[in-house]
């Protein structure tokens, strides 16, 4: 093992908050992170950290995991989301694909390799000999400005028929391509999170081969210990609990230090003395440190489960969705309360504060944390379901 992979996650993170701070405005402008940020990724490290260590990676504990995307997120909103979009990408590849994709994507790369993409199966996949045909359009395509290959779901089709896989569900999939087979339509022009290069794209009768395809609700990976029995659905939970809360650290650590030294026009005295502020900071840094412990809480103890052999359960799944999605609710709070305290210093364009809330109320559209996350883990608590592929 070498020097790099002794590293904590954080502290590969905070090694390069300068560039971060540097390249933040670059990456907004330019829709996508810029070149040197990138390098910035690879030379720390934390581009392969999440991998299995065959692709060069470190196969993090997940308390490590949550505290290095939050710790990305909390730099900036934009290079938050690429460690929740980027990493996850890599590692689903490198753990779930088959010795032959694994070879083709990663050893033949000598394992600097970068993925992006939609895992949503927005395409259809005609089955031909030795792979698929596949065409469709994905939105949202995150990190796919910088990446080597791009992820699209996908649904299998046997002729006219869809391929069904266990308990009457579609055989979700997902194909890994090379980024000169896909056609970008870009679309990329939002309110937050603009730094991402979250680009939508196209597959028109592309051939992916069957080895550069994986099954997207698998949890028995071909490589990689307990992190990977997660699969892609709890693990992209914990992704989007982090950043959420990374951003709304970063809001109130920047309205702290604001309120000791703004006085607001037709006040005597900073922010910091006002007891209606006092009383609000101290609330919501209750409601982020309770919506951090619930998240390491829920997903520690089914990593411990998992280690010891258990199978993730549909109440397992539920558990840690529900986290996610409060830990997200609470941060889009916490960072509103941030913006308003700032007045007019939060909507200056440079400000962290003004990204900040951008980025929060971008980042909180997506449909991995909405009302439905909440829905169906209730209709299980009551019995009313048995399992939901949304959890």
């Amino acid at each position: 093992m070498n020097d790099m992979a002794q590293i904590a996650g954080p502290d590969r993170a905070r090694g390069i908050e300068a560039v971060t701070l540097a390249e933040a405005a670059g990456s907004e402008q330019a829709r996508t992170l810029t070149p040197a940020l990138v390098e910035a990724l690879w030379s720390s490290g934390l581009m392969q950290y999440m991998n299995p260590r065959e692709a060069g990676g470190s196969e993090p504990a997940m308390a490590e995991l949550i505290d290095t995307w939050l710790e990305m997120a909390r730099q900036d909103g934009s290079f938050g989301w690429i460690g929740i979009a980027n990493l996850p990408s890599a590692c689903f590849a490198a753990a779930y694909m088959s010795e032959e994709g694994f070879a083709e994507v990663f050893t033949a790369n000598d394992n600097r390799v970068t993925l992006g993409g939609q895992f949503f199966p927005n395409g259809m996949g005609q089955a031909v000999e030795g792979g698929y045909r596949v065409s469709g359009a994905w939105q949202f395509g995150s990190g796919t400005g910088h990446s080597e290959y791009v992820c699209a779901g996908f649904l299998p089709m046997d002729g006219e028929e869809m391929r069904m896989g266990d308990g009457g569900m579609p055989a979700m999939t997902v194909a890994v391509v090379p980024r000169s087979e896909v056609e970008f339509t870009d679309g990329w022009h939002v309110q937050g999170l603009k730094g991402t290069g979250s680009y939508n794209y196209e597959l028109k009768d592309v051939f992916v081969p069957e080895h550069r395809t994986y099954p997207l609700l698998s949890r028995k990976p071909q490589r990689g210990g307990t992190l990977y029995n997660f699969g892609v659905m709890a693990l992209t939970g914990a992704g989007h609990a982090a950043w959420a809360l990374g951003v709304s650290r970063s809001a109130i650590d920047d309205v702290v230090a604001l309120a000791k030294e703004k006085v607001r026009m037709g006040e005597e005295s900073s922010v910091a003395n006002k007891l209606t502020f006092q009383r609000d900071l101290a609330h919501h840094e209750a409601m982020w440190r309770a919506a951090y412990q619930l998240v390491q809480h829920s997903y520690t103890e089914k990593e411990q489960q998992l280690a010891a052999g258990a199978e993730l359960t549909p109440a397992m799944r539920a558990d840690m969705r529900i986290a996610a999605t409060f830990a997200t609710e609470a941060s889009r709070e916490i960072v509103q309360f941030a913006h308003l305290a700032a007045g007019t210093s939060a909507i200056r364009e440079g400000s962290r504060l003004e990204r900040s809330f951008r980025d929060m109320y971008t980042g909180t559209q997506h449909a991995f944390i909405s009302e439905k996350t909440y829905t169906e883990a209730a209709k299980f608590m009551l019995g009313l379901i048995e399992d939901s592929p949304a959890l």
